[in-house]
């Protein structure tokens, strides 16, 4: 009987503990992706992107399309950037089913050979919800001066 008591007390706390909501849950993985960045670790930033990624860089031209080409990018980033933080500013996430969107403005500092950086700017990232988790499928990026 104790034991069914401390069974009960156990079931009955953990249903009472809400889950993050979906925009909660969204924020966090925007962190996370920066946090796996600043630390360097590649394969933890590839838990937040999806295979069909695409993005807009703030200098870039092109579309960049694809999860490898993405991986590649942020590899030369990290092994030339270093002691690099990035704040997130007035974000917004709006889930629509499946999709959502999160814009936000950005602020970042580090330092690569060059000596040290700073840049500011806007961002839209968009995610899709797979196997109950939200991945990061666009990003677009716009330096603001």
């Amino acid at each position: 009987m104790k034991n069914a008591i401390v069974l009960l007390t156990l079931l009955f706390s953990a249903a009472s503990v809400a889950a993050p909501s979906d925009e909660e849950q969204i924020r966090s993985n925007l962190v996370d992706m920066w946090a796996a960045l600043e630390e360097g670790d590649i394969e933890q930033y590839a838990k937040y992107v999806h295979p069909d990624y695409t993005v807009f860089g703030e200098g870039d031209v092109y579309l960049a399309e694809g999860k490898a080409l993405e991986l590649r990018n942020m590899t030369d980033w990290v092994g030339r950037a270093r002691d690099v933080h990035t704040e997130m500013h007035h974000a917004s996430v709006t889930v629509r089913g499946a999709t959502a969107w999160a814009t936000y403005y950005w602020t970042d500092a580090g330092y690569t050979d060059q000596g040290r950086f700073t840049s500011r700017g806007k961002s839209t990232r968009i995610f899709v919800r797979e196997n109950g988790r939200w991945l990061c499928i666009h990003g677009h990026f716009t330096a603001v001066e």
